[in-house]
């Protein structure tokens, strides 16, 4: 994706593009990098880029439309949404004639025209038909972010700015891991802290504070008071947390961080682990980049959990987590939560 990024900015642009995968918002941003790359006013690109959907469209006319020449500029950019339910065509004959237009034309693209085809996850047996097997010299994959620290840390980078290692573990905690709600964010808390300095640095307040992360009621202070085994200030601490965030989202997040919680724990209570050095403990840990900062912050957390208490633990947040889901009864949130804490300290 970077060196597809380094082009479109370097003016290196292809006259086709297969977009693939779930993530839209890169997507996006990518076919509004090559419109700009593409047209030197924003009335041209205006009169000269076209969006349509597959669901629109057939394959036949979507060449047709690619083999119209443009208005009073020597490009048009064409973007496809939604090629993955392209419109088929009557009967399987025509859909062969169209396959066959649209591989011709692939082999020879119209040089007035940039074709963008954006395409969500479909099967891999579906990979493999007409449509899509021609665009493949052509793709460039979108996958889920599955990083979102590093995706977050190096989206700010990128911006000038750079998180410091507390500000980056809030704010990877607490925003869903989406390239959309990342960049967002990421935007917003720069804004704020413009105004605040001008050393381009990305402090835990300045993520408090844009993020709406209480400075007292956090899953910070939360592993701290599990740590000192004190189920009242647990049970305080994570209903605050469920009132910021709304009941059933907040209870989600507080499993989801505990759950990466205990697996560490888990991991730190072999002895073996605990005598390599912090790097390596890191990645034992699943902590990169900034996040080794915090490997102390967990070895000393796990003096207070036995490998027992840790299983015990994964266990119990499981069973809250199908609860939650719907896979278990309970009564409330609540109940949920408050059940989980004594589990967890029992």
């Amino acid at each position: 994706m970077e060196t597809l990024r380094k082009n479109i900015l370097a003016g290196k642009i292809s006259p086709v593009y297969f977009f693939y995968g779930p993530e839209s918002f890169l997507k996006e941003e990518c076919a509004g990098m090559i419109r700009t790359a593409l047209f030197t006013s924003e009335n041209d690109a205006a009169c000269n880029t076209h969006i349509f959907y597959g669901t629109d469209f057939t394959l036949g006319e979507l060449i047709s439309k690619a083999s119209e020449y443009p208005m009073f500029t020597s490009k048009q950019l064409i973007i496809v949404r939604q090629f993955d339910k392209i419109k088929k065509p009557a009967t399987k004959e025509l859909q062969k004639k169209h396959d066959e237009k649209f591989s011709n034309y692939l082999k020879s693209p119209a040089e007035f025209t940039v074709l963008v085809c954006d395409a969500d996850p479909v099967e891999k047996k579906d990979l493999e038909k007409n449509s899509f097997s021609a665009l493949q010299k052509y793709r460039h994959d979108f996958p889920i972010i599955k990083a979102p620290d590093t995706f977050a840390s190096n989206r700010a980078k990128a911006a000038g700015w750079q998180f410091e290692p507390d500000a980056l573990k809030a704010f990877t905690t607490y925003i869903q891991p989406s390239a959309r709600e990342i960049c967002h964010e990421i935007e917003k808390i720069i804004m704020y802290a413009s105004a605040r300095c001008t050393e381009k640095r990305i402090t835990a307040m300045d993520v408090y504070d844009c993020v709406g992360i209480s400075r007292t009621y956090n899953v910070f202070e939360l592993e701290k008071a599990l740590a000192e085994r004190n189920l009242r200030l647990c049970s305080g601490i994570s209903l605050m947390i469920m009132d910021q965030e709304g009941q059933k989202e907040g209870l989600g997040n507080i499993i989801r961080f505990l759950t990466t919680f205990y697996l560490r724990l888990w991991k730190l209570s072999l002895p073996d682990v605990r005598k390599l050095p912090q790097a390596e403990i890191a990645k034992i840990l699943g902590m990169f980049g900034k996040q080794e900062y915090f490997v102390k912050n967990y070895v000393t957390y796990s003096r207070s959990f036995s490998l027992q208490d840790s299983e015990h633990a994964i266990t119990a947040l499981r069973e809250t987590d199908a609860a939650l889901k719907g896979l278990l009864p309970y009564p409330d949130e609540k109940y949920l939560l408050l059940r989980l804490m004594q589990q967890l300290l029992g």
